[in-house]
């Protein structure tokens, strides 16, 4: 399976690769200790079996305890989901995405001047 073709991951799994994006390599422990969501070590451990099964994750078998990394960066992923979201809700437009979420919740002073550094660029690239 490619990287660009990687199932989307459930909420549980987005859950466990948000764990493995801010630690890096982890056991099932712990991702179990980090997640504090209520589920059973056996539960996470069944969901990082599948999402090596799926490809979402590697496993390193070397060690006692398997070590387990996401396989792709978490950009990569959230491009995925932002992706299939624009086309499957807003009907291609990135642009009604854009101005759904900025009007939904509030926006820090750093994150809009981030945005109007993004704006200013790709003003720049449809000019040239």
């Amino acid at each position: 399976m490619s990287r660009d073709t990687l199932p989307r991951p459930t909420d549980a799994e987005l859950g466990i690769l948000r764990v493995l994006w801010d630690r890096g390599a982890s056991t099932v422990r712990e991702v179990h200790e980090t997640l504090r969501d209520g589920s059973g070590y056996t539960t996470v451990l069944k969901t990082m079996q599948i999402m090596t099964e799926k490809g979402l994750v590697m496993r390193d078998e070397s060690q006692r305890a398997h070590v387990y990394t996401a396989r792709v960066p978490r950009e990569n992923t959230q491009r995925q989901l932002v992706t299939d979201l624009v086309d499957r809700v807003f009907g291609g437009s990135p642009a009604r995405l854009a101005l759904q979420a900025l009007s939904t919740k509030k926006t820090s002073p750093e994150e809009l001047a981030e945005l109007r550094q993004l704006l200013e660029s790709l003003e720049k690239e449809a000019e040239s």
